[in-house]
């Protein structure tokens, strides 16, 4: 059993070098991550990468890379397409690498 998942709101931002990757008026968070609904995301700046890996309770995580100014951003960020039922409220949400993006939320 996994951490609960908790529909917030305010704004949320995702950048890299100033540049907004993603940005959202309401989100859900787990284990101290944003997930940003798919519509918020900024697709132009991603790219679907061959990167996996499993959680034992949101299941098999997909990844994107980010390409901003130039500068490429590996498996930066990821979301869950078919998200076990503990996390079904993640699905298609994008999450990010705190080391790789800045991420704000007001």
């Amino acid at each position: 059993m996994g951490k609960p998942v908790v529909p917030r709101t305010g704004h949320a931002t995702a950048r890299i070098n100033g540049t907004v990757v993603a940005e959202a008026t309401a989100w859900r968070e787990t284990e101290g991550n944003v997930y940003f609904p798919p519509e918020s995301v900024k697709k132009e700046y991603f790219r679907g990468t061959e990167q996996s890996t499993y959680c034992p309770w949101k299941g098999d995580a997909s990844y994107y890379s980010i390409d901003v100014d130039g500068a490429k951003y590996e498996n930066a960020a990821w979301y869950y397409k078919e998200p076990l039922e503990g996390a079904v409220d993640l699905r298609d949400h994008v999450a990010f690498y705190k080391n790789k993006v800045e991420i704000t939320v007001e």
